[in-house]
């Protein structure tokens, strides 16, 4: 019987118990010779994915019964680094300097491991690998300052990398350098990697400006992680084809809630509007509804704005733009739930007893009418600052303001009941001004508005995916696993050297370690411990696996209140429909759903963390050009972190961190002791630890390092 594709995968993995050669495995699984060219594209997708490794002399075989492991590589600024592994579980793996090839940050590896040289508290052995090959090269161009030898001679000059764990220098022959000056910021793309010891080369494609021009930081930033700016002509072409206006054939079979009081509540700078909120008091409680923007009526599944958003996977902020997921005539405009105008919405209808729990709900599409657009700002003026103007100007809406703050509490104290977890750690905000320079960095607000969204958005995910999972279908969820044993022991003894006793447990609960946050609320340790136990835990992800949501302490959780900036919310919301509509019992759809949803869930949650990761570099190359004039300035700060080199800073007045490195700290030697997050003095015992106070000096801002130096001020 011949194999499907499915089936000639799985015995693949089944029957290989060696490594073989193309004929032996034909020989093997009794494969027909019409067979050879599926055979060939199997293996090559399995290779791909990591599931088999192809060795020199053209074998298959399993990567785990030859000691090998495929994972990323990401490198460390002094030139060692890590791999971590593609197999769920498993922990990272060493590189030393001379074990690294020729791999460079990012690069999809082949990794020997080496037999465990130590155990962990835990029992478990740490890893150290050699790369034995390098399978997909992560960089294509790499953004840089250009540099060229003393008085313009020579037959080529350098690309200096911004990101310091890109640790060679880029080689640019003169006939590649384009219009590059010295000390201009370039992209340019690698023609040669790194080849025994030889140093990659490049062609510089584009000169992106000079350091300190208004807006460079997120240009360079959206250059080096090649990020998508332009919607291709498709994709504009059916977003321009779209009405700006709700017709009324597309509100025929949808609740009409209009006349429903709603508002929106965003930040002052928002222009997309994904969700709206109206509530009633009942005589058992409150009448709570979520109504979403229904983008999914606009965006088909498999068009190419779906095409185009699914390779986003979310929208990108920085502090001066935004590369949104949806082209503007959507994002701000048909989708958006702007005030005045009439909108389609998924909504959530919920009937909460007086002490916060759903009684009942209903999910359906609705049609809307935002009365207003309110800002954070002015409902905190409203419930907190009792200001006059603002009362008078939202007189009529007063009665709704009280009810959602009065509904907030009651949420976010049955939150905290259960075990959920709430990190007081201040977020920093970039101030710029009229020409995108940066003039400041505050403390952002959180205040009681921020409060209200984040419960009520909090039990609209909630309820929606405890309804989808009754009815047992394929679903995507947001899943927080809880910490690492390693983790959890090494935070134990940190907290029970500040006197704060955790039990741990094979199964800890979030109510745990709430316990220990509450009990560090209002000492002088508290900004240590919610630092500590943040470093603590994992990453939230997106899994067609529901294991709850650690950190919410939630058994079941999604993301479907943001469809206009994340992909993961669209999908959501295209499973709801399905549902609605009676597709969700057709086995043959729930199939296809099935498959797909484990790879959308890793994709979107790789783009997740791509777009963290360039909105913190943005922040950090915004604060060193900020700090660049403030040479020799003493600032007050709090120690953010210890390691064995030195002590991380974060200033008190502006958000911004820095490294005293151990070596100017001379008056005693200093020893890192990893369990109290601390250097201790031999001597004199002098300790630094995370959340300890201290005065330091401004000595140097390096860009090239993306580094700030210190050192403790004498004064």
């Amino acid at each position: 019987m011949p194999y499907t594709e499915k089936q000639l995968s799985e015995a693949l993995k089944n029957k290989i118990t060696k490594p073989m050669q193309f004929r032996e495995i034909m020989r093997r699984l009794r494969l027909r010779p019409e067979d050879r060219r599926l055979l060939k594209r199997v293996l090559a997708e399995l290779v791909i994915k990591g599931e088999l490794i192809k060795t020199r002399g053209n074998r298959f075989g399993l990567p785990e019964k030859m000691d090998l492991e495929i994972g990323r590589f990401e490198a460390h600024p002094e030139g060692y680094g890590f791999v971590m592994p593609e197999r769920k579980g498993l922990p990272d793996i060493y590189i030393s300097i001379r074990s690294k090839l020729d791999a460079m940050h990012g690069d999809r590896v082949t990794v020997r491991v080496s037999p465990p040289s130590r155990a962990g508290k835990s029992g478990r052995m740490k890893r150290e690998g050699v790369i034995v090959r390098i399978l997909e090269r992560s960089h294509t161009r790499v953004v840089g300052t250009y540099e060229a030898p003393e008085h313009g001679t020579g037959a080529y000059g350098f690309v200096v990398p911004s990101d310091p764990r890109i640790t060679q220098d880029l080689i640019i022959h003169n006939e590649h350098r384009g219009a590059a000056g010295p000390g201009d910021l370039v992209s340019a793309e690698i023609i040669s990697y790194p080849l025994r010891g030889r140093q990659p080369e490049g062609r510089i494609i584009r000169v992106i400006g000079r350091p300190g021009d208004p807006g460079i930081e997120s240009e360079m930033v959206i250059e080096e992680y090649e990020l998508p700016v332009e919607f291709s002509g498709a994709a504009l072409s059916e977003a321009s084809a779209i009405p700006q206006d709700v017709a009324p054939t597309m509100m025929r079979g949808r609740r009409d809630l209009r006349e429903l009081p709603t508002v929106t509540i965003d930040g002052e700078k928002a222009r997309d509007f994904d969700d709206a909120i109206s509530i009633e008091k009942t005589k058992q409680g409150y009448r709570l509804y979520v109504h979403i923007a229904d983008v999914s009526a606009y965006v088909k599944e498999g068009s190419y704005l779906d095409q185009e958003a699914y390779k986003r996977g979310t929208s990108v902020y920085f502090p001066d733009r935004v590369l949104p997921m949806l082209p503007p005539e959507l994002s701000n405009g048909i989708c958006s739930l702007n005030p005045g105008v009439d909108r389609l919405a998924m909504t959530v209808e919920m009937s909460l007893s007086k002490d916060g729990h759903v009684q009942k709900y209903d999910i359906y599409n609705s049609v809307i009418r935002s009365d207003e657009r309110m800002t954070y700002t002015a409902v905190r003026e409203i419930l907190v600052d009792r200001d006059r103007k603002q009362l008078r100007r939202y007189e009529a809406y007063l009665p709704m303001f009280e009810d959602m703050d009065e509904l907030m509490e009651i949420l976010r104290a049955e939150r905290m009941r259960r075990g959920s977890l709430d990190f007081d750690l201040p977020e920093p905000e970039i101030v710029l001004d009229m020409q995108g320079r940066m003039t400041d960095i505050i403390r952002a607000e959180r205040n009681r508005a921020h409060q209200i969204i984040e419960e009520f958005m909090i039990l609209a995910n909630e309820t929606v995916a405890s309804h989808i999972e009754k009815i047992g279908a394929p679903f995507i969820y947001r899943v927080h696993e809880e910490p690492d044993e390693d983790k959890l022991l090494d935070l134990a003894e940190f907290l029970s050297s500040i006197g704060i006793s955790l039990p741990v447990q094979k199964k800890i609960r979030p109510a745990v370690l709430q316990m220990a946050l509450a009990k560090a609320k209002g000492t002088p340790e508290e900004a240590l411990v919610n630092t500590v136990l943040l470093r603590t835990m994992k990453q939230a992800r997106y899994s067609a696996e529901n294991i709850g949501h650690f950190g919410l302490a939630s058994e079941s959780y999604t993301h479907f209140t943001s469809p206009i900036r994340r992909y993961p919310d669209l999908m959501v919301h295209r499973i709801l429909k399905a549902w609605m509509k009676g597709r969700l019992d057709d086995p043959a759809y729930r199939e296809r759903l099935g498959e797909s949803i484990p790879d959308a869930a890793e994709h979107c949650s790789k783009r997740e963390r791509t777009a963290m990761d360039v909105e913190r570099d943005v922040i950090s190359m915004l604060k060193l050009e900020f700090m660049r004039d403030k040479l020799g300035e003493t600032f007050d700060g709090i120690i953010s972190g210890v390691t064995a080199f030195g002590l991380f800073v974060q200033l008190t007045e502006y958000f911004v961190e820095g490294l005293v490195h151990v070596s100017t700290l001379d008056d005693d030697y200093y020893h890192f002791v990893e369990t109290r997050h601390s250097l201790i003095g031999e001597r004199r015992k002098r300790v630094f630890r995370i959340g300890d106070m201290v005065r330091v000096r401004i000595d140097r801002v390096d860009r090239e390092r993306k580094r700030i130096d210190l050192s403790l001020s004498r004064d």
